[in-house]
C-alpha cells in the first residue's frame, strides 16, 4: 500500500510493482503529482550540481527514476530545457503532462490506483501497521497490506499509527506558498529586461519593497523567482509568502491555518499579478491565469526515523554506505521575510536508509519530505528529485522486506543503495 500519489508515491509505487509486487496506491486528488502537480511548484529541482562556473552548463548527478520520469516528460513535450537558479538549474514541467506520463507509468506497471480517496486510520497488529482505513465515495475500504508506504507528505500515516513523529523547528515551520501561473507575457522582452537567471535581480526586489512601503500593493516577499514555461507566453511564479495576522509562519497541519493559507494565497497571486502587470516588461498584457489547487507546502509533521538527516550533512556534502539517494540542492529556507539559500558548491550529499525507517514500529516506511531530517536540512532534501529518488529506493526496500519477511528495519541500506544502482540510479559511480 502507498499513500500518496506524489514523486515519492509514484516512484515508489512503479518501482515497487515493476519486480512483481502486487500495489496499491491511494491519492486523495483525481490525479497525481502532489506538491508539484496539485502545489503547481511547476519545476523538477536536484537534478545539478551548484557551482560557481555557470559558463561550463549543467552537470546531472541524479539519474535512476528521477531521470526516466524526466525522459518520459519530455517525450512528451512537457518538460523544459534546464534554466538557471541562481548558482544552479531547474526544468519547468507542464503539470498536465505529469498527470498524464504518471497515469501511463503506474498503468504500465500494473499499480491499482485508486483516487478521491483519504487515510482515515490505520489497522495495527501490536506495533505493526497491517492496513489502512480508507475512505472513498463508494464508503470504508479495509485495505490491508504487508508493508505500508507513508509518501503522504506530512507522515500521517505515522501519526495515525502513533508512532513517533515531530513538526519543524519545535513547531516552526516553512512558509506555505501559492504558486500561480501568468499568461499573455512576452517572454523575450522579459527576459531581455530581466536575465536569464529565474532568480529576479535586485532591481526587481527593490520596486516590490518600494511599491509594498509606499502602500501601492501588499506584496510581503521581495525576492521572487519567475520561470518561463512550457508554453508560450506563461510564466510560473514563486512569489508569495503567506503569514498569519500574527506574522507567524502558517502551519498546515492545522485546519484553520491550511484554510487561512489558501485564501490568503489567492489574495496575494491576484496582487503580485496585479503588480507585474503595472510594473514588469513584458507584462503589460499579462493576466492570472491559474493558481495550485492548493497552497504548495514545504514542511509539516516528518518521521522519526533511525537515522536523522542533518544540517552539517547538507552544507558539507556528506556521504554514507547506505546512501539511497543524492542531492545537490540548496539549503532553501522560507521562514522570515527573505528566503535564505544557502548552496553547495561542486558536490552532493547523500541520503541514508534510516531516515526513511520509523524509529519505532513495524510494517511501514515513508517516503518523501516526510523524512527524518532537521529543520535546515529538509529545506534541501524535500525537493523532487530527490522525492523521485527516495521513492524508487523505499520501492526497492519494500520489495526486499516482503520477498525475505524482513522486517525493514533489518534490511541494509547497502543493499537498497546497491539495488537502486542496479536500475540506473549511479549513486557514488
Amino acid at each position: 500500500m502507498v499513500v500518496g500519489g506524489g514523486a515519492a508515491g509514484v516512484a515508489a509505487a512503479i518501482s515497487a510493482a515493476r519486480q512483481g509486487l502486487k500495489v496499491t496506491l491511494i491519492e486523495r486528488y483525481g490525479f497525481c503529482g502532489g506538491g508539484a502537480v496539485a502545489g503547481l511548484s511547476g519545476t523538477v529541482c536536484g537534478l545539478y550540481e551548484a557551482t560557481d562556473n555557470i559558463a561550463a552548463g549543467p552537470k546531472q548527478v541524479v539519474f535512476g527514476f528521477a531521470d526516466e520520469f524526466c525522459r518520459r516528460l519530455e517525450a512528451m513535450g512537457g518538460l523544459a530545457d534546464p534554466v538557471l537558479y541562481g548558482k544552479t538549474w531547474a526544468r519547468v514541467h507542464d503539470p498536465h503532462v505529469w498527470r498524464e506520463a504518471a497515469d501511463a507509468m503506474l498503468r504500465e506497471a500494473g499499480v491499482d490506483i485508486v483516487f478521491h480517496a483519504v487515510v482515515t486510520g490505520v489497522h495495527m497488529d501490536g506495533d505493526k501497521v497491517a492496513g489502512l482505513q480508507v475512505w472513498t465515495k463508494q464508503g470504508p475500504l479495509d485495505a490491508r497490506g504487508k508493508i505500508v508506504i507513508d509518501a503522504s507528505g506530512d507522515a500521517d500515516v505515522v501519526a495515525m499509527a502513533g508512532l513517533p513523529n515531530f513538526v519543524g523547528d519545535h513547531g516552526k515551520v516553512q512558509n506555505p506558498t501559492m504558486i500561480f501561473r501568468m499568461m499573455g507575457v512576452d517572454v523575450e522582452r522579459f527576459t531581455a529586461e530581466y536575465g536569464a537567471d529565474t532568480i529576479m535581480p535586485e532591481k526587481v526586489s527593490d520596486l516590490i519593497k518600494a511599491k509594498h512601503n509606499a502602500g501601492d500593493y501588499v506584496l510581503p516577499r521581495a525576492k521572487i523567482w519567475l520561470f518561463a514555461t512550457t508554453r508560450p507566453n506563461e510564466l510560473l511564479c514563486n512569489c508569495t509568502r503567506i503569514i498569519g495576522a500574527d506574522g507567524r509562519e502558517l502551519n498546515t497541519l492545522f485546519a484553520r491555518d491550511f484554510t487561512d493559507a489558501e485564501i490568503e494565497g489567492r489574495l496575494q497571486a491576484r496582487e503580485y499579478a496585479r503588480f507585474f502587470h503595472d510594473n514588469l516588461v513584458g507584462c503589460e498584457n499579462a493576466f492570472l491565469n491559474d493558481t495550485g489547487v492548493q497552497v504548495g507546502v514545504r514542511q509539516t509533521r516528518q518521521v522519526s526515523g533511525v537515522t536523522r538527516l542533518m544540517n552539517a550533512d547538507v552544507v558539507q556534502g556528506s556521504k554514507f554506505a547506505d546512501g539511497i539517494a543524492v542531492s545537490p540542492w540548496p539549503i532553501e529556507l522560507h521562514s522570515g521575510a527573505k528566503p535564505k539559500v544557502e548552496w553547495l558548491l561542486n558536490d552532493y550529499y547523500e541520503v541514508p536508509y534510516g531516515c526513511f525507517v520509523p524509529e519505532r514500529g513495524e510494517g511501514l516506511l515513508v517516503a518523501g519530505r516526510c523524512l527524518s531530517a532537521e529543520h535546515e536540512a529538509v529545506a534541501s532534501a524535500r525537493v523532487t528529485a530527490q522525492c523521485f529518488a527516495y521513492g524508487h529506493a523505499i520501492g526497492h526496500a519494500a520489495v526486499m522486506a516482503i520477498r525475505n519477511n524482513l522486517a525493514p528495519r533489518q534490511i541494509d541500506g547497502r543493499d537498497v543503495r546497491a539495488a537502486v544502482n542496479a536500475d540506473g540510479a549511479r549513486i557514488g559511480q
